[in-house]
């Protein structure tokens, strides 16, 4: 309940700070007013360097995922019992 009740109070005070004020929106594109602060993309070399990373994050995280839970190695006790365990 205390844990509950203190993740409420933390977000009504937090949430208003974590959203863009009225001159960073404005220097925004239309998709990420209200969302992030400060200056938007300045060109579209911005867009293909976030786009690029977000692909290796994703791709990092699936094969991350898929040899945690099924690993190629045919020891009788993978590593994973031991974080699974």
């Amino acid at each position: 309940m205390k844990k509950a009740l203190l993740f409420i109070i933390f977000n009504l005070f937090a949430y208003p700070s974590l959203l863009a004020c009225p001159v960073c929106e404005s220097r925004q594109p239309k998709f990420l007013r209200g969302i992030t602060h400060g200056a938007g993309p300045e060109s579209n070399w911005d867009w293909i360097i976030v786009s690029s990373i977000a692909l290796i994050t994703l791709f990092t995280l699936i094969y991350s995922v898929k040899y945690l839970l099924k690993p190629e190695s045919v020891e009788s006790m993978p590593i994973k019992n031991l974080f699974l365990e």
